[in-house]
């Protein structure tokens, strides 16, 4: 170990404060982040559901993979550069940790402008493709077109989020991620229930709310804790860029495979729908629910997995493998209390859950419970994945991490809902969910000991 490398985790508390509490001050912020963000979907999902019923629900559940994608291209940028920024502070190379932050902010703006003219060039044909039908296309196409404003502040507000964290100000995330969202619950319903704007109404307030938090986002900029950017570190350079894509690109495969899986899912669910007494609205509202009601739990577990990046990150850096090792079973020990108590309630009130987001027929809410219970019969352990894919990230080994984000929803997931669909119809497309967990598990387990064993 390098004499500066020793001397930067002496000096930086990551090096040598107790991991549970560097965790809570880490993942507590970061989970509260992933939670605001989820909520924007889910606020909306609950008032739109209250105000316009499952047709509504259906249509945000079309318009979801957008959404999707938008945070993908924040996680490919705002973990990719906060990886690399806690790598080279840990190995104490202080001027390319700043390069590296300053590309991505550029890389963010530049990113967010040509996804908002994508969405607007292309939402009609997109949403099809997502599978909306003609009754929900309306619905969808209004929500979506307005939505996409905040789009590029999103992908800005949640790249900052990360590289806040890494830089040492994991309550700044929090507090940028909260005003936004605390935001846009009073908005959703005023402009829902009072103004009668419906679905417009909804995306209105999501993008005043995101206007709001990019403001808060973007100061962070002259407030940086550990480093000070200049004007040429804005300067895109090819060589930094690829660094930041290769960090990041874990974790923004993952949502990238989430919304291939969302696009297959909505399309069987819609044509298998259509041939069964459901028809092909409700299944695609209960999938949407059942989605973004996970996500909540999604949230809490990536939130305690970046929380733990920085940590794994820079004690790797300086070669400190006990302290990696302690971060990461730590998280996973969280991650499964978490699981299964979330598992405990998925399975004992889908009943409860279904009806926050308003009222149906009774096939609505029979399909709905049926769904929810079986896709998400495997929460225990489905979580485990997605904390090893971002430890193989924070560690510089992204291809491993790349590999495992890929396995439950491309190779495994997806194949499974055409398979199943095809064969047994309808109700078989939510068995293989838990059918994609248990093999992806088997295969992280193995991958994750393996690499335990290397790390001396």
């Amino acid at each position: 170990m390098s004499l500066s490398v020793v001397k930067t985790s002496e000096q930086n508390p990551l090096g040598y404060e107790k991991i549970t509490r560097l965790l809570t001050k880490y993942a507590v912020p970061s989970i509260i982040s992933m939670l605001v963000n989820s909520l924007y979907n889910l606020v909306d999902q609950i008032f739109i559901g209250q105000g316009v019923g499952y047709l509504g629900n259906a249509a945000t559940n079309v318009s979801f993979p957008l959404n999707t994608i938008c945070l993908s291209i924040s996680l490919l940028i705002g973990v990719g550069t906060a990886t690399r920024f806690s790598l080279e502070l840990g190995a104490g190379n202080k001027n390319n940790a700043t390069k590296t932050v300053g590309n991505a902010f550029s890389l963010m703006i530049i990113s967010g402008i040509t996804y908002f003219v994508i969405i607007q060039l292309f939402c009609k044909p997109l949403l099809v493709l997502f599978g909306g039908t003609p009754e929900v296309l309306p619905y969808s196409e209004t929500y979506t077109r307005i939505t996409a404003f905040g789009m590029p502040l999103m992908i800005v507000i949640t790249g900052m989020s990360h590289i806040s964290r890494a830089d040492g100000t994991p309550n700044f995330a929090m507090i940028c991620m909260m005003t936004g969202a605390v935001i846009n619950t009073v908005l959703d319903p005023v402009f829902i229930f009072v103004f009668k704007m419906g679905v417009a109404g909804a995306a209105l307030a999501t993008v005043i709310s995101q206007v709001i938090s990019f403001i808060i986002a973007i100061n962070y900029i002259r407030n940086f804790k550990q480093i000070k950017l200049k004007k040429n570190d804005f300067i895109l350079k090819l060589s930094v860029i690829k660094k930041i894509v290769s960090f990041g690109m874990s974790n923004s495969l993952n949502q990238v495979a989430l919304t291939l899986v969302q696009i297959v899912l909505n399309n069987s669910l819609s044509y298998y729908g259509a041939k069964s007494i459901y028809g092909s609205e409700i299944p695609l509202a209960s999938s949407g629910i059942i989605i973004k009601t996970n996500a909540i739990l999604l949230a809490v577990i990536i939130g305690i997995s970046q929380g733990a990046q920085p940590i794994i990150g820079f004690n790797y850096g300086a070669k400190q493998f006990d302290r990696v090792r302690k971060t990461f079973k730590t998280a996973i020990l969280c991650n499964l209390v978490i699981s299964i108590l979330a598992f405990s309630f998925f399975q004992l009130f889908p009943e409860t859950i279904i009806s926050f987001f308003g009222d149906g027929d009774p096939l609505y809410f029979e399909f709905a419970t049926y769904f929810l219970r079986v896709f998400l019969l495997m929460t225990p352990v489905n979580g485990i994945q997605l904390i090893s894919a971002n430890f193989f990230s924070a560690i510089g080994k992204p291809v491993k991490g790349i590999a495992l984000s890929l396995t439950r929803q491309v190779i495994l997931l997806i194949p499974f809902v055409i398979i199943f669909s095809a064969i047994w119809g309808l109700k078989a497309i939510p068995f293989a969910s838990p059918c994609a967990d248990f093999l992806a598990f088997c295969l992280t387990s193995y991958m994750i000991l393996r690499e335990f064993k290397k790390m001396k």
